[in-house]
């Protein structure tokens, strides 16, 4: 059987899932990876890009056009496949699949990218966590984004052709890469800050699917991570069997925080402000928004420390699913909100998903 018959499944899996999660089992070169992602969601994007272009019409005064955004699209792309060449075959495997443009499968890839920074009120952007010590090693956080975005959940289970290693890729929109887990016990997970100049770059949610593509613990990621041009300020929570930590990415400058382990376990917490001190002098949060962080971590850190050592998925999504951490929809395609919550465990090589608001959907449980 060839790589792209392997692919071929996920659409049979897409009409059996649950109402909003697309499953994707693929495996081959990027080109295939590609290739069977587009196809399965091959209707969804055509709509989404037709919608508002890709909905960023709906989230930003000024419309804008393919056209219009093409010199800037060509300069991320020309980055990415000079940094990530492989990834960039599997963005040509997209378009190719889905039936649409190369320029509106690397739209899709850089639509945070292009909506830069958000100053508008808003009441929430991802918050996230993990724990190593307690033996079953966890990554979990909310997932908030604005533009209706749980109606494109994807969860990715790729096995790219001649790689040690196969992951887990929770995925929006045709987004190569979000959050994840990989076979050799590596979780990652983010959180939107903001700061510095925002370049034609690697955009991170695609660093993110690199580091799980390529690195097998949190020390390889590291390492990885510095080499990369990224193209955004963001937070990552990286976690394995022995360490948790988060990283801030502020312009060409990273800081990696971890823990002093505590009884012999430690946590690292993030929301949306800076913490390192290096870094906090220069954050752009709007002061709604660093409310909404501030008050957010103070909630995750306070329920971690609260779950037993042995807490299941399900104790994991109830402290997701309380207020201030689930963010509420209030009726603005504009506005954040939860619409998605995640629990990772690295060394199971487990991702259970809750699309859309976590207090009020069922647990869907992915395995590599």
């Amino acid at each position: 059987m060839t790589p792209a018959a392997q692919a071929a499944p996920a659409a049979a899996e897409h009409s059996a899932a649950a109402p909003g999660v697309t499953f994707i089992d693929a495996a081959g070169s990027p080109y295939e990876l590609g290739l069977a992602h587009g196809r399965a969601l091959a209707g969804p994007l055509r709509a989404f890009l037709d919608d508002g272009l890709a909905r960023l019409n709906h989230l930003t005064a000024a419309p804008f056009t393919l056209a219009g955004l093409t010199p800037r699209i060509t300069a991320y792309r020309a980055a990415v496949t000079a940094a990530l060449p492989a990834l960039a075959e599997e963005v040509a495997g997209l378009a190719a699949g889905a039936g649409i443009s190369e320029g509106e499968a690397w739209l899709l890839q850089l639509r945070r990218e292009i909506m830069g920074y958000s100053r508008i009120p808003t009441a929430g952007d991802c918050t996230t966590y993990a724990r190593t010590g307690t033996g079953a090693p966890v990554l979990a956080q909310t997932v908030d984004l604005n533009g209706d975005l749980d109606q494109h959940i994807s969860v990715l289970r790729l096995a790219p052709a001649g790689a040690p290693r196969r992951t887990l890729v929770l995925s929006f929109a045709g987004l190569l890469g979000y959050l994840g887990v990989n076979s050799d016990g590596l979780a990652v997970g983010l959180n939107l800050v903001l700061g510095g100049e925002w370049r034609p770059g690697v955009p991170p949610y695609l660093a993110i699917r690199h580091l799980l593509d390529t690195a097998g613990s949190v020390t390889e990621a590291l390492d990885v991570l510095a080499g990369l041009p990224l193209a955004s300020s963001r937070s990552l929570m990286l976690c394995d069997a022995r360490r948790a930590v988060y990283v801030e990415l502020l312009g060409d400058e990273m800081r990696v925080t971890e823990a002093a382990p505590q009884a012999g376990v430690r946590t690292a917490v993030h929301t949306n402000h800076f913490l390192h001190p290096d870094l906090t002098a220069r954050d752009e949060l709007n002061v709604f928004a660093r409310n909404s962080s501030r008050r957010r971590l103070a909630a995750a850190a306070e329920g971690l420390a609260a779950l037993p050592a042995d807490a299941a998925p399900g104790d994991h999504f109830a402290l997701l699913s309380r207020p201030p951490i689930c963010v509420p929809d209030r009726g603005d395609i504009r506005a954040e909100r939860t619409v998605a919550a995640a629990v990772l465990h690295p060394a199971a090589g487990t991702l259970h998903l809750r699309p859309g608001d976590p207090s009020r959907s069922a647990t869907r449980a992915f395995t590599l």
